[in-house]
């Protein structure tokens, strides 16, 4: 159980020190993932910066994921889903246009505008507060490889084992405080899981050893 974003950022950042991961940059994955991004950033002495991902919602049930598209159009679908569903190609292609154009939208207001920074030989850790099913993780970790870095670790503080496989599956390292077998939810793994507001994630991108209290 982590007290805070901010308590599983500093636990993170110890266990990635333990595995010895050197990195250039941390990406985190807005909004939960830059409280902790911000402590492993600053643990580990690299820049952090944004990645952004949204969901591809399931036909009447939004709030259920079948994949997630990154704002350059990197994808991941979660195949067996879409087919149980029978979710049709022109709905996946529809609601991908949407995600995409949502994801771009963040990126800008997180970014002002600019651009993911040059990946070719980077050593890249991606950050969240967890790992669930994986789907908006897994469309960072292609994007992030398609941009030409040379190591991808995704670094959260909880993960369902199931997808934990799914990620390394895609190539990249992953590292976790915690995996538990019962795996509910993330927020179930926090005293304080407070959503935070687009003002107070972009806070972290400017502020050193920032804390939660603080944004």
């Amino acid at each position: 159980m982590f007290t805070d974003r901010t308590d599983a950022g500093e636990r993170l950042a110890t266990r990635l020190t333990e595995r010895g991961v050197d990195a250039d940059l941390v990406l985190a994955i807005p909004r939960g993932g830059l409280p902790v991004g911000r402590v492993v950033a600053d643990r580990l002495g690299v820049p952090l910066d944004v990645i952004v991902a949204v969901k591809l919602g399931a036909p009447g049930n939004p709030e259920l994921a079948v994949g997630a598209v990154t704002d350059d159009g990197s994808v991941w679908t979660n195949d067996r889903l879409v087919s149980r569903l029978g979710v049709d190609d022109a709905y996946l292609h529809e609601e991908q246009a949407r995600a995409q154009a949502v994801a771009s939208q963040k990126v800008r207001e997180y970014r002002r505008g600019e651009s993911l920074p040059r990946l070719d030989g980077e050593r890249v850790v991606v950050v969240d507060d967890g790992l669930a099913t994986g789907a908006t993780a897994l469309a960072c970790v292609r994007q992030v490889r398609a941009a030409g870095a040379d190591a991808v670790v995704l670094a959260v503080p909880v993960a369902a084992p199931e997808s934990v496989a799914r990620v390394s599956d895609e190539g990249a390292e992953v590292v976790a405080v915690e995996m538990p077998e019962e795996f509910g939810s993330v927020g179930q793994c926090y005293r304080d899981f407070r959503q935070l507001r687009d003002a107070e994630a972009r806070a972290y991108l400017d502020l050193g050893g920032a804390s939660e209290d603080r944004a």
